[in-house]
């Protein structure tokens, strides 16, 4: 891979790494169910758009073609954790049918000749909202289509995947050379067409072929040129996510993720500079309790930003935008090495992303609420395709190796890894625990060689009082420069590490302010508060927890909190097997008892689950 800075941790291929427990029924239900059903080949609808009878008249401007790219990319990903025959064998008839259909100048869409991405589109109108004259998702469906060709050709090491990819790519390059304007492709201002920049970046890691760089670099040019978007200057300015475009979470997110690689291929500062701030601000002001980005209030559109400091239990939570905050996170972690992003990878992965799939990994919700009802969506929807690729997610993300050669692990989950070491040969780490429903883990390190190096475990943000040991011995608590604790010593095969995470019940606050600003005689600038709703949930170590129709039939209800510690008033019952419920003794009515937000009122199509109660107002 060709990278200009330091990767700060080095992700683990897929077939290293074994995950059960939670993660692993998330990853046998989506083999089974979304990835082994939805499609098997070129006859299956979302791929069949692609042939040529098709495509010469489709004059429709919908988004179905992404369906392609996102299903190549989540088998491959399968794929290559070994021992999948059945969709392997898919994986290469559909890849390669899809190839047959591939023009001479490398378009692969789905479009007539007079829609594609290559013909320029007509002028903007004066009342331009974001959208393209001609609607079309070519760009986009391109971009996801060389995203799922390189994970074809990392799955199955075979060139014509890559080359597939990169033909795709250098129609790309000749249609913005010839004067094109990328943000005139996409709607969003153009973010639903920029994201292209992110399949553009991998290709320069993959091949260092410098035009995949300039390509990257001139999307980045248009996309700042853009007033309305102007990626980078709004990051680097720290503007809120809510004011950049539109403010869509899925498409700004996914532009960030290529912006991310485009860091690691150039090393430029102002790009790191951007994305951190709109990390900062994503992770302060725009995620649910549950980790997902989240729109929907007043006018906003659903799958938009809420405005800064506004809060309501019942916005929304799109799947798509789970799956690209994730991979975010992904790309910021193998960038900094930093335990936190792992954090927010584990918290979205246990609450959001685990609460929008359906036990038989083939039905998703499109929306979760924090507060609201479970609906399962329908056969078309993206979001469906967005939650495989993110479980797909987990098997990369859940370990890592540092620069200096270290061994991380990242997620805590039942399973076991194995992790190259120069000294000690390949050391597997296998993990013991029912974690996320209790905070006791065990894991044994197996070195092939005695040798000295370190291991560093993640302490989540959730945890007090954490314990470790090895063989017995307690070790102290010293988190490192990258959010690690790193147990440095020389290992021996069958050395044991034990992690004690305790949880307890714990309150979480959130509150809607609305605060009208005026100015004072002296013309001082002054703030006065008008409105505010407080709320209270809960949460169980890394689990949000929810309640369920309050009584049988109330969407909402406000509650008196008891006073004193609230140990005494949360009582914990016992877990038979996914968690553990959580009562809460209240004033003035009947206890509630709440479970895991996840699962809460079963993970059925119209199951209600509210992780948020109001509060009186104060006195």
């Amino acid at each position: 891979m060709t990278a200009a800075i330091t990767i700060g941790q080095q992700l683990i291929a897929p077939a290293s790494v074994k995950l059960d427990g939670v993660f692993g029924q998330m990853l046998a239900a989506n083999r089974s169910g979304r990835l082994s059903s939805f499609i098997v080949d070129e006859h299956s609808p979302s791929i069949s758009i692609f042939g040529q009878a098709h495509k010469q008249q489709n004059q429709e401007g919908d988004w179905y073609g992404e369906h392609a790219g996102k299903w190549l990319s989540a088998t491959a990903r399968a794929v290559a954790q070994g021992g999948q025959d059945k969709l392997e064998a898919n994986l290469r008839r559909v890849a390669d049918w899809l190839i047959s259909q591939q023009d001479a100048d490398g378009y692969l869409g789905n479009y007539a000749a007079d829609r594609r991405f290559t013909v320029p589109q007509p002028p903007k109108p004066e009342s331009w909202n974001g959208e393209p004259a001609l609607r079309t998702w070519d760009i986009w469906t391109h971009s996801y289509l060389i995203l799922g060709f390189l994970e074809t050709w990392r799955a199955l090491g075979e060139e014509r995947y890559l080359q597939a990819a990169r033909d795709i790519a250098d129609l790309c390059w000749q249609a913005l050379e010839a004067g094109i304007d990328i943000t005139t492709l996409g709607n969003h201002h153009g973010m639903s067409a920029t994201v292209l920049l992110d399949p553009a970046a991998d290709l320069y890691l993959v091949t260092g072929e410098p035009r995949y760089l300039a390509l990257s670099e001139k999307i980045l040019q248009q996309a700042n040129a853009n007033p309305r978007l102007a990626l980078l200057d709004k990051g680097i300015a720290n503007e809120d996510a809510a004011f950049i475009a539109t403010g869509k979470a899925y498409q700004l997110s996914w532009n960030l993720v290529g912006l991310a690689k485009l860091y690691k291929a150039t090393g430029k500062a102002d790009y790191k500079l951007a994305i951190d701030n709109l990390w900062n601000n994503i992770r302060e002001q725009h995620l649910t309790l549950g980790g997902g980005p989240w729109g929907g209030v007043a006018h906003r559109s659903r799958e938009v930003f809420n405005a800064p400091r506004t809060f309501l239990p019942q916005a929304y939570v799109e799947t798509c935008s789970v799956l690209a905050w994730m991979q975010l996170n992904r790309e910021l972690l193998a960038i900094t090495g930093h335990a936190r992003y792992a954090d927010e990878l584990e918290r979205t992965a246990y609450n959001d992303l685990l609460a929008a799939m359906a036990p038989n990994g083939e039905d998703w919700c499109y929306y979760t609420f924090p507060n609201g009802k479970r609906v399962h969506t329908t056969y078309w929807r993206c979001c469906k395709s967005s939650g495989a690729m993110a479980v797909e997610e987990l098997p990369q993300i859940a370990y890592g190796i540092a620069a200096d050669g270290g061994l991380r692990v990242n997620l805590y989950s039942a399973g076991e890894a194995t992790l190259a070491h120069a000294e000690a040969g390949n050391v597997t780490l296998q993990q013991d625990t029912r974690y996320p429903f209790d905070g006791a883990i065990t894991i044994k390190v197996l070195p092939e060689r005695s040798a000295t190096l370190s291991l560093g475990l993640r302490i989540p943000g959730w945890a007090e009082d954490a314990r470790i040991e090895v063989n017995g011995v307690t070790q102290p608590i010293d988190i490192a420069a990258d959010g690690f604790v790193q147990l440095q010593r020389q290992w021996q095969a069958g050395d044991l590490v034990n992690v004690q995470l305790p949880m307890q019940p714990q309150l979480q606050r959130a509150a809607n302010i609305n605060v009208q600003e005026s100015r004072a005689p002296d013309g001082s600038p002054v703030a006065q508060e008008v409105l505010r709703w407080e709320y209270v949930g809960l949460s169980y170590g890394p689990l949000v927890y929810a309640t369920g129709l309050i009584d049988g039939f109330k969407t909402d209800e406000t509650v008196r909190l008891r006073a004193g510690d609230p140990a005494t008033w949360l009582q914990v019952g016992t877990d038979e097997g996914e968690g553990a419920p959580v009562t809460m003794w209240l004033q003035s009515r009947a206890p509630l008892v709440f479970e895991p937000y996840y699962r809460c009122g079963g993970r059925e199509h119209g199951a209600w689950r509210l992780s948020w109660l109001s509060l009186p107002p104060a006195p």
